[in-house]
C-alpha cells in the first residue's frame, strides 16, 4: 500500500485516483481499491501475482 485515503472526504474518491494516476505516470502500476473494514481508499502496486 502507498498511500491511504478517508471515504468521508468532500471529493470522494478522487483524491486516491489523482494519487494513483501520477504514480502511474511515474511507471509504477498502481491501483485504488476500496478498504471496507477502515472506510478508505487505499492506493496500492502489486508486488506479484497472486496465488488462488
Amino acid at each position: 500500500m502507498l498511500k491511504r485515503f478517508p471515504a468521508g472526504g468532500p471529493r470522494g474518491s478522487w483524491p486516491a485516483e489523482e494519487f494513483a494516476q501520477a504514480r502511474r505516470l511515474e511507471g509504477q502500476a498502481a491501483e485504488v481499491v476500496m478498504d471496507l473494514t477502515s472506510d478508505a481508499f487505499l492506493v496500492v502496486v502489486w508486488a506479484g501475482e497472486l496465488v488462488e
